[in-house]
């Protein structure tokens, strides 16, 4: 029998931060869009905010500085494609973890 040898190289690595979000995405610990973001921080549910790169400038400014104000930390990360993708869903520009251990989880892949 021959053994296969698979070459993982970070352009097909899986994305482990992706990959994460789609478990707290499972365990139901994930709200996504800007309403249902804002909301998590605003109520202090929130742990992490996700914005897409591909946000629009005014959204970003938006999480940033209510991020700043509820004191949440925020990163920006993947697209709204992938972002969407990850957690089942079409495109998000928004997400917020509600989970304290998954939202650390997913800072450390980072």
């Amino acid at each position: 029998m021959k053994r296969e040898e698979h070459n993982i190289t970070k352009a097909n690595r899986p994305d482990r931060v992706l990959s994460m979000l789609g478990i707290t995405a499972k365990a139901g610990k994930i709200v996504s869009g800007e309403f249902g973001t804002e909301n998590a921080v605003k109520s202090g549910k929130a742990f992490l905010v996700v914005i897409a790169s591909d946000a629009s400038e005014n959204t970003e400014k938006k999480f940033r500085d209510m991020t700043d104000f509820y004191e949440v930390p925020l990163i920006v990360y993947g697209t709204k494609e992938t972002l969407g993708g990850c957690i089942g869903k079409d495109y998000r520009s928004s997400l917020a973890i509600t989970d304290e251990q998954l939202a650390e989880a997913v800072k450390k892949k980072l």
